[in-house]
């Protein structure tokens, strides 16, 4: 194994890359500078491929080449590649500018003007769904620490508990929690080539950068390459046919979030804090950072509510409390439920057997099961609108 690692070296991958170009460029995609910066870990091998945004989806031949040679080369046992939209990109991959409509600048000659009746153009981009995947929710949270990813995990089983078919994304690229917190190990299979298969335990699809990269391995990756890895992670894995798809976001309002919300059609977002002060100050900025990109806010849940002494009952305000619930009330968003804060989350937790797969008829997954109640009761709500919104075709 040790002699397969050494074979594979970052530039034998950029010198293989050289062998690749494409349509209307002068030259191989490593001297263009269209390459980020290579990523090898247990004889894997991840990078993207920067081209202009518009062509981003004529372009995946382009990609696709750049897979193959680095799964010749000798000791690469796979390769992750994905193409980043970048409209810094070099000139040299961009198509040259088409004619503008009629009434464009002066001394260029005008395009056809666009009929009349014609639909305005979107103001976004198209946020392309996942197939087979029903909805997608993002559990978020302003800060790290507030216990986020458990969350996650314990909303997914209960969604799952509740009848539905699940799966759940580990979307934190620097800090992966799936993998221990589902006890799952190994790594995924790829089918034909191209498509992961998730792994799977209690129910759950998963995919989890955890799976790909050695747990002891630091993840020093700019916004592109976690872009990449993350739409990569979403539509090239075989998640088959499921009601609802989970994502654990990353703490914070950064790249991660953003590529989400801006180019992945969230069903709704989640959002996590603990009540004292400063946990709800910041779950205000990803409140304001979903709102911004309009991706619906499903509500609040306040995590680690109140500690009930294993030993005598008492129950204690160890962060305060109340404080999620009149924030939720303040901004107009519902309050979906208090998570106490338990010896036993804890423990099951760190032994990756969640309390809601561990005891799904204790009071604790009772909490949870109410939460994806109310979430699941939300976003059923608004797929049944925009179903009474199409227009029906009737043919006589």
């Amino acid at each position: 194994m040790a002699a397969d690692h050494a074979e594979v070296s970052k530039e034998k991958v950029l010198d293989a890359l050289r062998a690749v170009r494409g349509p209307e460029l002068d030259g191989n995609i490593v001297d263009l500078g269209l390459v980020s910066d290579v990523f090898i870990s247990d004889a894997k091998v991840y990078f993207s491929i920067t081209v202009p945004a518009e062509r981003a989806r004529e372009l995946d031949p382009l990609r696709a080449a750049a897979e193959r040679v680095v799964k010749d080369i000798p000791g690469v046992k796979g390769a992750m590649v994905a193409l980043t939209a970048d409209r810094k990109a070099g000139a040299a991959a961009a198509r040259p500018p088409a004619p503008p409509v009629a009434g464009g600048p002066a001394g260029r000659k005008p395009g056809p003007a666009a009929p009349a009746h014609a639909h305005p153009a979107p103001r976004g981009p198209v946020k392309a769904g996942i197939p087979g995947v029903g909805a997608i929710i993002a559990v978020a949270s302003g800060k790290g620490g507030v216990g986020k990813s458990t969350t996650s995990a314990n909303l997914a089983l209960a969604l799952h508990a509740n009848g539905l078919k699940v799966g759940i994304l580990d979307a934190d690229i620097y800090g992966p929690s799936m993998p221990r917190l589902l006890k799952i190990s190994g790594r995924p299979e790829q089918i034909g080539g191209k498509m992961i298969k998730p792994m799977e335990n209690y129910g759950l699809k998963v995919m989890s950068m955890g799976f790909l990269v050695d747990e002891e391995v630091a993840m020093i990756w700019r916004g592109p390459m976690i872009q990449s890895a993350l739409l990569q992670m979403l539509r090239e894995v075989a998640w088959g046919e499921l009601d609802v798809l989970v994502v654990d976001m990353p703490p914070g309002t950064g790249d991660a979030q953003l590529t989400m919300a801006q180019q992945v059609p969230l069903a709704g977002a989640v959002i996590v804090s603990t009540p004292q002060d400063l946990a709800l100050i910041d779950a205000r900025k990803g409140l304001a950072m979903f709102r911004k990109v309009e991706v619906p806010v499903l509500g609040i849940v306040e995590n680690m509510s109140y500690f009930i002494a294993p030993d005598t009952g008492a129950r204690y305000d160890i962060f305060g409390h109340g404080g999620a619930r009149s924030e939720a009330e303040r901004i107009g968003v519902p309050f979906l439920g208090e998570v106490p804060l338990t010896i036993a989350i804890r423990e099951t937790s760190d032994a990756g057997t969640p309390l809601v797969a561990l005891e799904p008829d204790g009071p604790v997954a009772a909490v949870y099961r109410d939460i994806a109640t109310r979430v699941w009761e939300q976003v059923a709500a608004a797929k049944a609108d925009t179903s009474r919104e199409r227009p029906s075709i009737v043919f006589e």
